[in-house]
């Protein structure tokens, strides 16, 4: 058996397993850690727990030691820092015109490395950027580039509900948002009032969408006929959560039922006959008209009988000479050559 603890780094950053041997920790307790990056200072999220070496992921890191009060200052002093690194990149990156948005810098916890997160329509060329910062500060440097998701995540702010960003205080990984959940939501697809700071569809659109979805289960859909107290209506809105719809009745009163004082009907009795559309009319009268199917045994006989005496007609009309009439070629004549003699007499 080993024991794994997980570690966070950030305050809604992502949860990542450690070995954790026979260190006694807690959560809440701030531990340095080994990471591809180096060594960082990170947060236990939950108390150790012990699983068989099979289950474990593969290559697992080591958490070295709790934090000392000589590791969180260091950790504060590189903080410090930050704001200068950033700085000093937002100089350099306006002075060489370059199309990109610094978003944050960041320092290891030894100082060793400086992480600078941005954001970019397209790729960016920042070679020349790099020459310049690690001159200045002589240390390694990194650009990473990230999506306005993640610009949101790491900047923080508010949302249109007055709380700060979901996605900077306990979202730890972005689900999928599409329109479809704002619309089985009965919300109105105003781009302003469903898309959040990172300028995408609200995550929080995710949280209730299942609820929704389940509820509206076995309600009838708007625009189906209903019929309440005896009076037919038609159903046109949706109370999802309550289990209620608005019935517009004969008597154009609208009232909000619940569902189980519903009866529904058939669906076949509101289907309406449809007029022939003019296209396929068009299309029909152009094509040729075979014999009705209620027609009679002597109209059909009759139709059958004009071919047979036109035909007739025809053979009668070619028989009447004393040569059958001759069929008109279709063949083009053959040109006689421009340098050819006409025939007669060569000697002129």
């Amino acid at each position: 058996m080993i024991r794994i603890v997980s570690v966070k780094f950030r305050t809604a950053g992502k949860q990542y397993d450690f070995l954790c041997k026979n260190l006694d920790l807690a959560a809440q307790d701030q531990v340095i850690v080994e990471t591809d990056r180096g060594q960082s200072l990170g947060t236990v999220v939950s108390s150790p727990r012990e699983c068989e070496p099979s289950q474990a992921p593969d290559k697992l890191k080591s958490v070295l030691r709790l934090a000392t009060a000589k590791d969180i200052n260091m950790a504060k002093q590189s903080a410090a820092k930050e704001k200068t690194a950033f700085e000093f990149c937002q100089q350099r990156i306006q002075s060489r015109n370059m199309d990109m948005k610094l978003v944050r810098a960041e320092y290891l916890f030894d100082a060793s490395k400086i992480i600078f997160y941005f954001t970019s329509d397209g790729r960016v060329d920042f070679r020349d950027l790099v020459k310049d910062l690690a001159h200045h500060f002589h240390t390694r440097i990194e650009m990473r580039q990230i999506g306005v998701r993640d610009e949101a995540k790491i900047t923080g702010g508010l949302g249109i509900c007055g709380r700060a960003l979901c996605c900077c205080t306990f979202l730890v990984n972005f689900a999928p948002v599409s329109v479809k959940m704002a619309k089985e939501q009965n919300l109105a697809l105003n781009p302003n009032k469903i898309s959040g700071q990172c300028g995408r569809l609200l995550c929080c659109l995710n949280y209730e969408y299942d609820t929704y979805r389940d509820h509206r289960k076995g309600l009838p859909k708007c625009g189906r006929k209903v019929k309440h107290e005896g009076l037919e209506g038609m159903v046109v809105s949706q109370n999802v959560l309550a289990r209620k719809v608005t019935v517009r009745r004969e008597d154009n009163v609208s009232v909000e039922v619940p569902v189980d004082q519903l009866e529904l009907l058939d669906k076949t009795a509101e289907k309406q006959p449809q007029a022939p559309s003019r296209t396929r009319g068009k299309q029909s009268a152009g094509r040729r008209q075979g014999p009705r199917k209620n027609a009679s045994a002597e109209e059909t006989k009759e139709r059958t009988k004009k071919p047979q005496q036109k035909q007739q007609q025809k053979t009668a009309e070619s028989s009447d000479g004393d040569k059958p009439a001759r069929k008109k070629s279709r063949r083009r004549p053959r040109r006689r050559p421009a340098n050819s003699k006409p025939s007669g007499d060569q000697n002129g």
